[in-house]
């Protein structure tokens, strides 16, 4: 995989867990799920407005993504990508901005000056978010995409440390955490998954 470009919205979902990550990446484990479906109906149905282009897509082999950002903004002279996510806390975590900040690089690489900001659009709020994308951003990104280059189907990822995560994952019946956790306990320590077995 070293030479693939990387999705930008995978980069959310390694953030998220790289173990998630790696059973979607080798062994297309995503299927057809409610969330997926919805997210494609909501895409379709979007609203358009004047100083919007709806999904872009562009590429960038000098920072190894790809992607189609969902709505961007060009209103007051600035230039916003947008990602819309359904979330139904109506909250959002920094595997989101990751993803968000991974959006911004790629877009520098296609315009003329930097993109200091992005935005996330929470359906569950109706709400906007503005991200400034720091540094810290920027190089969470570029270590991603190194990270996610380097995997092999050989080497799964160890379980999260956040085993909460686990409860509505997709990935939750190939990966078996609980059952990892019980049958090769060294492969949990220091993750959380030792206290629930």
């Amino acid at each position: 995989m070293t030479d693939e470009l990387v999705n930008v919205s995978d980069l959310n979902q390694y953030q998220y867990c790289p173990r998630r990550y790696w059973y979607l990446h080798f062994f297309d484990t995503q299927g057809r799920n409610y969330q997926r479906v919805e997210g494609k109906t909501r895409h379709e149905n979007k609203s358009t407005r004047g100083d919007w282009l709806n999904e872009l897509y562009l590429e960038s082999e000098s920072i190894g993504l790809k992607g189609k950002i969902d709505v961007l903004d060009l209103e007051d002279g600035r230039t916003v990508p947008v990602e819309r996510k359904r979330a139904s806390s109506g909250d959002y975590y920094w595997n989101d901005e990751v993803q968000i900040a991974g959006y911004c690089m790629l877009l520098e690489t296609n315009v003329d000056g930097s993109v200091h900001e992005g935005a996330l659009y929470l359906y569950e709020t109706d709400q906007r978010m503005h991200i400034p994308i720091t540094d810290n951003h920027r190089e969470a990104v570029r270590e991603t995409v190194d990270a996610m280059r380097a995997m092999t189907p050989a080497d799964v990822p160890p379980l999260t440390d956040n085993p909460n995560k686990c409860e509505k994952c997709s990935t939750r019946q190939y990966c078996m955490p609980k059952e990892t956790a019980l049958l090769e306990p060294e492969k949990a320590e220091g993750t959380g998954w030792e206290d629930h077995v």
